[in-house]
């Protein structure tokens, strides 16, 4: 956990507790050594999150469930003060004691919770907020639940399509192109299954309409798409009519 250099004493000063005062003679390590009861209640010590898993502690955020957790977080005015003061920079206690407007005490105890649950971390120049816990919360929160498109099964028949569809394709638009040649082809193959019907020909126009609104949030454009599925043979042409073969639907 990182220490205020000003005053060279942890965030665990403001709680004034008498052991607090006891446990750190002159000369001692610090807040680091486990000799007082300070030192293993704080973030700081061996077992809190500095110096396990970073940001992720066992007694914090897991799983989809405890979004809500992390959003209880803030309902806590002076936490969310803190966090706050975290985000626009503050780097120590000090200063987030400073730009929170709350007291050293409560700013102490708002930022052991904070860092306790892994939305803080020490980011190598002070205090920092732990986006990386964000996103995986985030994930998790997608991932459980069955309205989020990326949750919804594509009918790939196998699992190991589907988890290259469930990250390339979301809500039928294309993410992005995968590199791997391998997930490429299942992602070329579901687009052409789910866009053009077996031996029905379209039009250049329409095959354009069509692959445009995949690409829509995809750094791929319609004419790239539609040269794959050509170059593949998902889609025939012949004087600007494409079809889809049938022997492609029955493959």
């Amino acid at each position: 956990m990182p220490t205020d250099r000003s005053t060279d004493q942890t965030i665990d000063r403001p709680a004034e507790r008498p052991s607090d005062r006891t446990a750190r003679p002159a000369g001692t390590a610090g807040p680091a050594t486990t000799a007082g009861p300070a030192t293993t209640a704080g973030p700081a010590t061996t077992a809190g999150p500095a110096t396990t898993a970073g940001p992720v502690t066992t007694a914090g955020l897991a799983g989809a469930a405890d979004l809500a957790g992390a959003v209880g977080l803030f309902a806590e005015e002076s936490r969310a003060r803190a966090f706050a003061a975290v985000v626009l920079g503050a780097a120590t206690p000090a200063q987030v004691t400073e730009r929170s407007g709350l007291s050293p005490r409560d700013a102490n105890t708002a930022l052991r919770r904070l860092w306790d649950q892994g939305v803080i971390a020490d980011g190598g120049a002070g205090l920092a907020v732990a986006y990386d816990r964000f996103r995986e919360l985030a994930r998790s929160a997608r991932a459980s639940d069955p309205s989020e498109p990326s949750a919804r099964s594509h009918g790939a028949g196998d699992e190991r399509s589907e988890a290259v569809l469930r990250t390339f394709v979301r809500d039928r638009r294309l993410v992005r192109l995968p590199a791997r040649w391998e997930r490429k082809l299942v992602v070329l193959r579901y687009i052409a299954e789910r866009t053009f019907e077996p031996g029905v020909e379209y039009p250049e126009r329409t095959v354009n309409e069509k692959l445009r609104a995949w690409c829509e949030d995809a750094p791929v454009d319609h004419v790239t798409l539609r040269r794959y599925l050509v170059d593949l043979r998902h889609l025939h042409r012949s004087s600007g009519v494409y079809w889809r073969p049938a022997a492609t639907a029955a493959a």
